[in-house]
């Protein structure tokens, strides 16, 4: 009896915290795919194809700025394999994930840009700070529910001063992150479009 309170209880704090809920839809996934198109303040956008499977295989495909880029990371080997001018193209690299030719903006590293390690890193800057509900919207064709996320200013990129995050009403996913500075001057923009979740991947995908 007990234990069926105490689920029922960390069920609820689930519902009600709408971060906690997403971060806990993606612990239930085995895999996504998804197109990122980053926008930042004085610099040219990026638009990738980024696929992702359990515990961590990640591959992305970058279609601007450098088309036909390919990065693949092995969490077996903690290995990223780099194909500059795509996969049947020489040369090939093999580097460490915090190997700067394969680090994103703000220095993320290629093993840590999945969906959860994101989640992950809003519900800190929320344990911190605070979170507001913004309402209800579409995000291409999607229905949303936005949220605001204040304070907890530490391990921010600088000049971060509030985050915006719009999660997908049906699956929790994350389709838009907005970062702000001062003045709520918008810094960057992540979008996720063309979410499929939980689809199989060819054979050798992640090892070709």
């Amino acid at each position: 009896m007990l234990w069926a309170l105490f689920v029922f209880a960390l069920l609820g704090e689930t519902m009600n915290d709408p971060l906690a809920e997403a971060e806990s839809r993606f612990q239930a996934l085995t895999s996504y795919r998804v197109t990122v198109r980053l926008s930042a303040e004085g610099s040219e956008q990026h638009v990738l194809r980024y696929f992702y499977r359990k515990p961590g295989w990640i591959r992305i495909e970058f279609i601007r700025p450098h088309p036909g880029l390919v990065l693949i990371y092995n969490p077996d080997t903690r290995r990223v394999r780099v194909w500059p001018f795509g996969l049947n193209h020489l040369p090939r690299l093999n580097l460490a994930p915090d190997n700067p030719l394969v680090r994103g903006p703000h220095g993320i590293r290629v093993d840590q840009s999945d969906v959860g390690v994101l989640l992950e890193s809003l519900r800190e800057r929320q344990a911190r700070g605070s979170l507001a509900p913004l309402g209800r919207g579409e995000i291409a064709a999607r229905p949303v529910a936005g949220f605001e996320i204040r304070g907890g200013t530490g391990g921010n990129p600088p000049g971060t001063h509030y985050y915006r995050v719009w999660l997908a009403q049906d699956s929790r996913f994350p389709l838009r992150v907005e970062r702000f500075g001062t003045g709520g001057r918008l810094l960057e923009t992540v979008d996720m479009a063309d979410v499929e979740i939980d689809m199989p991947f060819p054979e050798r995908f992640f090892t070709p």
